[in-house]
């Protein structure tokens, strides 16, 4: 089992990492600036990588996504690879063009829905802007403003039926305000412009950008005993960490003979659906694999040999047990916080773990000597899914769908327990060790 100290220092690195990720830009950041420092070597789509022929530890990045493998000296043309698969982005709201909006004195921001976030948690917070400017001449730049905007709700004096039901508008409702003024003379632009830090960045040639809103309460720790975290970006942060941290301590130790190719891929878009360049839908991951393989000397033939030896890990955040909703459960399948991480699954293939997969999970958690939970739906609830199923459909790669646990997944700030991102990452580390 782990232990406290384990657990309790991966937390506040979770942690860590959420804080320097309020976008899938920053997080693939944030996770470059980690593996450079780990000794990886990053990669250029648009180069040849001869440099990944043979053994070694790279990384590339494709906009808000990030792809990173450990290759072991023993591999060759048919050498499996173990993949952890997770995602970048988290339930926001987008900037939409022309985004300095007002009226009555207020300045507020043009902002469009991105996936399916719990609205009214986002309510009376202090939020910031954060992701990427593009420059006309094709140059990026990170910005985050830091506490910025507030969506702030209507007084009850005002509303005085509100607790028996709310119901925001995402068009009328969900416009943040950001200052006082006249629209017409502000540039929400120019201040993300003014953000950038270390460069000095002309708004006026800013020719697009990918700006979401996020929250800035710092992670914290809590409960009886300590044993809750909660955070904004949990969903699925805490896999792509979980993941990244497991593959930087796989290439610190000496790899086991036979190993097969550990991976590592964050995507971007899970949550609108996956179907972007940067995305689970897109062809990313078989773009990274196919150079892999042809590195590797691998034939056409030998290549499907490689794919159909290798196995992937979709982690991705799933549902404990909501005391006040039980209900809403399968009745003899209550995940727990701290109880360890999930094992999801379900008939109709929202989730891609079969009993190959079933089995694979219990046998990593059993010799790593970590608990693990059977996560099913409610026959009369609907099934969420994950990337498990498009990565299995896309290549063929025999796939499982595990995750950490969480309360008020999709909020503004999500729960989880102390324990379970440190037993994923402890597992993580353990299948990319494994001839799967």
């Amino acid at each position: 089992m782990p232990s406290e100290s384990s657990a309790a220092a991966h937390i506040q690195d979770l942690g860590a990492y959420v804080t320097a990720s309020p976008s899938s830009f920053h997080a693939v950041h944030e996770a470059a600036r980690r593996l450079d420092q780990a000794g990886f070597t990053a990669l250029d789509e648009l180069r040849a990588w001869d440099a990944a022929a043979g053994a070694g530890n790279f990384y590339v990045v494709r906009d808000g996504a990030v792809i990173a493998w450990v290759t072991p000296e023993t591999a060759g043309p048919t050498t499996g690879f173990n993949i952890l698969g997770a995602h970048t982005d988290s339930p926001s709201f987008k900037l939409k063009p022309k985004p300095t909006t007002g009226k009555f004195g207020w300045l507020q921001a043009g902002v469009e829905v991105y996936g399916g976030p719990l609205l009214n948690s986002w309510l009376d917070r202090e939020l910031q802007l954060a992701g990427r400017l593009v420059m006309r001449d094709g140059t990026q730049h990170l910005t985050a403003t830091g506490p910025l905007l507030r969506f702030p709700q209507l007084a009850i004096h005002l509303d005085r039926a509100v607790n028996e039901g709310l119901a925001l508008d995402k068009q009328q409702h969900m416009n943040p305000v950001y200052g006082l003024g006249d629209p017409a003379g502000e540039d929400l632009l120019g201040l993300l412009a003014d953000r950038v830090p270390g460069a000095d960045v002309d708004a006026a040639l800013i020719g697009g950008y990918d700006v979401v809103i996020a929250d800035t309460q710092a992670p914290a720790v809590f409960g009886a005993r300590g044993e809750f975290f909660a955070s904004g970006r949990l969903d699925n942060l805490s896999a792509t960490h979980a993941g990244l941290t497991a593959l930087i301590a796989h290439a610190a130790a000496p790899l086991p003979a036979g190993a097969h190719i550990a991976v590592l891929a964050a995507f971007d878009h899970e949550e609108i659906g996956s179907a972007s360049r940067s995305g689970a839908s897109g062809p990313l991951l078989e773009d990274v694999l196919v150079r892999i393989s042809d590195g590797l000397g691998a034939s056409a033939s030998q290549r499907r040999q490689a794919f159909a030896a290798s196995f992937c890990v979709s982690a991705d955040a799933g549902h404990a047990v909501h005391p006040n909703y039980a209900e809403r459960h399968d009745p003899a399948n209550r995940p727990a916080l701290n109880g360890g991480p999930l094992l999801k699954i379900n008939a109709n293939q929202r989730y891609a773990t079969d009993a190959t997969g079933a089995a694979l999970w219990a046998r990593l958690c059993a010799d790593a000597g970590i608990p693990y939970q059977e996560f099913v739906s409610n026959n009369v609830m609907p099934c969420g899914s994950t990337i498990g199923p498009l990565t299995a459909t896309r290549l063929g790669i025999r796939t499982v769908d595990v995750g950490v646990p969480l309360l008020s997944m999709h909020s503004a700030r999500e729960l989880c327990g102390v324990e379970d991102p440190y037993r994923l990452a402890s597992v993580t580390k353990l299948f990319f060790r494994t001839a799967a």
